[in-house]
C-alpha cells in the first residue's frame, strides 16, 4: 500500500463515531466506554434545512444489467440504492426515516462504539425534515449527486442532501453496495461491507464513477427510473462527496462530461489524478485545517489543484475533524459521545459551514449566481481559511 493509500485508509477509519481517544473504545474489549445517556433518551434530529422549500424524499433501487458487481461477482448485476431528495410543498407527505432498520442495525453494529446504548430503531427514526410522498414544487432544478465516505452508508450525508433540496436542487444520494455498513436493496436484504477488512482498493474511485454514470443514465435517459425525473435540469449536474466519495467526484467528472461541477469534502485523491481532463469545469476543495491547507499533510490536494484550469476554490476549516462534514458528529453528540481531541467546531457548526459553502459553490456553478460567501474570508465565518497555493 503506497502513501496515498495509507492516507485514504486512515481517513476511512476516522469516519467512525468520535471517541474520547482515537480508536480507544474499539481497540480493546477492556476499554472503558464513555458515560452516555440511556437508550430511551436518544431522540435523533438533524439540523433543520435552511432553504425556502420543504423537502421530499423517495428511495430508488436500480440494477445495472450491463455490469457485474465488482466486489461480489456472485451477487450478479450491480445494484445500488439511491435516495432522491427534491424541493417540495410545505405540509405534504409523511416523515421519512433516516435509514431502514436493516441499515441502522449494520451501522450500530460496525460503526458505533459498544456501550452507547444506541438502538437501531432509534437511529432509523432520526428526524431529517424530509418527507416521503411530498408533492414537488414545479419547474426544473439542478441535479447534485452525493457519494459518502468509505464504510459509512449514504444516510450519513442526509443533512447536506436535505439542505440542498430545500435550496432548490434535486439530490441523488447514492449508496455504493458492499462498501459500507449496509445498504438495503430491492429484495429487502441489507448486505454489509465486503471491502472493509481489506481496505479501499485503488480501483474504487473508478467503480464509483461507473455507479454515478449509471445513476445519471437512469435519471436523465429516455426511459427514466424515477417518476419525478421531469424535475431535473439535465444541463445542470454536479457531484459532491465526502472522503473517498469526494475523491471519486473528480474521477466521475473526468469520465462523464455531464458533471459540470464537483466537490471534495476532506478526501485524499487517488493517483493518478485526472485533473487535466476537467476542461475548465469547476471544483471545490473543502477540508479540515489539520492536513488540508496548501502546505498541509495531504500532498494529493496540491497536486490535484495545480493540475486543472477553471474555478477551483480551496477552503480549510479550523477546528474540524474528518467527520465534521457529515451527519456523524451530530449523531455522536445525540448519544453523549464527546468530540475527538483537537476538535473545537461543534457538530452543528460543522454542518452549517458545510451546507453554506457547498451550497454557495453549487449556486455559483450550476445556477449562475454569485454568492459573496466565496469571494474571500468572512468575518461571520472565521473558521474558514481560503487557500492560495
Amino acid at each position: 500500500m503506497n502513501g496515498s493509500r495509507r492516507i485514504a485508509a486512515l481517513a476511512a477509519l476516522l469516519l467512525a463515531l468520535p471517541l474520547p481517544t482515537a480508536g480507544a473504545a474499539m481497540a480493546s474489549p477492556s476499554a472503558t466506554a464513555p458515560a452516555v445517556v440511556t437508550p430511551a433518551a436518544f431522540h435523533g434530529e438533524l439540523p433543520r434545512p435552511t432553504g425556502p422549500y420543504a423537502v421530499g424524499e423517495e428511495v430508488l433501487h436500480l440494477t445495472d444489467q450491463g455490469r457485474t458487481d465488482p466486489w461480489v461477482p456472485s451477487a450478479g448485476p450491480r445494484q445500488v440504492a439511491v435516495s432522491m431528495f427534491y424541493p417540495a410543498r410545505e405540509g405534504t407527505g409523511v416523515p421519512a426515516p433516516y435509514m431502514t432498520l436493516g441499515e441502522a442495525q449494520g451501522f450500530v453494529a460496525t460503526r458505533v462504539p459498544p456501550g452507547t446504548g444506541l438502538r437501531p430503531q432509534d437511529l432509523a427514526d432520526t428526524r431529517t425534515y424530509a418527507y416521503t410522498g411530498a408533492k414537488p414544487v414545479g419547474g426544473k432544478h439542478p441535479l447534485v449527486v452525493l457519494s459518502p465516505g468509505f464504510e459509512n452508508p449514504r444516510a450519513t450525508l442526509t443533512g447536506l442532501a436535505a439542505d440542498l433540496a430545500s435550496r432548490g436542487y434535486v439530490v441523488a444520494l447514492v449508496g455504493h453496495t458492499y462498501e459500507d455498513s449496509g445498504e438495503t436493496l430491492a429484495d429487502g436484504t441489507t448486505p454489509g461491507c465486503a471491502l472493509c477488512d481489506s481496505g479501499a482498493p485503488d480501483t474504487l474511485p473508478d467503480s464509483r464513477a461507473k455507479d454515478v454514470s449509471f445513476v445519471l443514465d437512469r435519471l436523465t435517459g429516455h426511459d427514466p427510473a424515477w417518476r419525478l425525473s421531469h424535475l431535473i435540469d439535465r444541463d445542470r449536474i454536479g457531484m459532491a462527496g465526502h472522503s473517498i466519495g469526494g475523491a471519486s467526484a473528480l474521477t466521475a467528472m473526468a469520465e462523464d462530461r455531464r458533471i459540470r461541477a464537483g466537490v471534495n469534502m476532506d478526501g485524499s485523491f487517488f493517483p493518478p489524478v485526472p485533473a487535466d481532463t476537467l476542461a475548465g469545469r469547476s471544483f471545490l476543495l473543502l477540508g479540515k485545517q489539520s492536513n488540508h491547507t496548501a502546505d498541509g499533510g495531504d500532498p494529493s490536494w496540491g497536486q490535484a489543484w495545480a493540475g486543472w484550469k477553471g474555478y477551483k476554490p480551496w477552503l480549510a476549516v479550523t477546528g474540524t475533524n474528518h467527520a465534521s462534514f457529515t451527519d456523524v458528529p451530530v449523531l455522536a453528540a445525540g448519544i453523549g459521545l464527546p468530540m475527538p481531541p483537537g476538535t473545537t467546531t461543534s457538530p452543528e457548526r460543522g454542518m452549517q459551514l458545510t451546507r453554506e459553502y457547498v451550497g454557495a459553490f453549487l449556486d455559483r456553478t450550476l445556477k449562475g449566481l454569485h454568492p459573496p460567501l466565496l469571494d474571500g474570508p468572512s468575518v461571520a465565518n472565521p473558521e474558514v481559511l481560503f487557500q492560495h497555493p
